[in-house]
């Protein structure tokens, strides 16, 4: 019985020192920091204030020509794609801080310069948009950027808005889930993944009201569709 007093009673202490360290080590910390781990731990829903997601709503059948002429050259397979890449007229697009690309099966980690510079300032945007709610430290996730022909056809097997005229073909468009996100917090709700749609799609509509791109809501498909103009 004692023995099993003693180790209670050191429980107890150990989880008191943890805590007078943990408290001494919020209390000295950077406040950006601060805020990271009380973004970490926050449980609180918030509402967004108008829902921006419904606004995006430009019918691909209405600016693909003139998504073909801002973009490349159709790529018939993987090797006709590096040939763009060597020449710089697309460029390799990887994971940062301000978002994560998926293991893509049916399109290539490529995009035109135009297109990276779009996908960096959504990405800036969003994380500026977000940083002061409880959720810093979160990242957008990339499902889909540039295919090729061959890649289209394996994929109308099983997406049918999937096209031999996706301006996915033109190195030009890439789709940001807002079903997921790469979040840095210890419990994610439905609350939470509505907020950043939500803002994810402000941040869209008002880059697409500036006539930087055209964007799409994809219902079926959980990502917003964006295309550089």
């Amino acid at each position: 019985m004692r023995i099993r007093r003693l180790k209670k009673k050191y429980r107890l202490q150990a989880r008191l020192i943890f805590l007078i360290a943990l408290l001494l080590c919020f209390i000295f910390i950077p406040r950006s920091n601060r805020t990271l781990i009380l973004s970490f731990f926050s449980k609180k829903c918030r509402n967004y204030q108008q829902v921006y997601s419904s606004k995006l709503n430009d019918r691909i059948v209405d600016y693909s020509a003139a998504a073909r002429l801002a973009g490349v050259g159709i790529s018939s397979d993987a090797n006709d794609l590096n040939k763009k890449v060597s020449t710089k007229q697309l460029c390799k697009i990887k994971s940062c801080k301000y978002y994560k690309i998926e293991d893509l099966t049916h399109s290539y980690p490529y995009l035109t310069p135009d297109s990276r510079k779009l996908l960096d300032e959504i990405g800036r945007r969003f994380k500026n948009k977000i940083i002061h709610d409880g959720y810093n430290g979160s990242r957008l996730i990339i499902t889909s950027m540039t295919r090729t022909a061959e890649k289209v056809k394996g994929l109308g097997k099983i997406n049918q808005n999937a096209s031999d005229n996706s301006p996915h073909l033109y190195g030009n468009a890439f789709d940001i889930s807002y079903a997921r996100f790469s979040y840095l917090k210890l419990s994610v709700t439905e609350c939470d993944t509505w907020y950043l749609k939500e803002a994810l799609a402000e941040v869209i509509w008002q880059l697409k009201e500036e006539k930087k791109c055209w964007a799409t809501y994809e219902r079926k498909q959980g990502c917003f569709h964006v295309v550089s103009r």
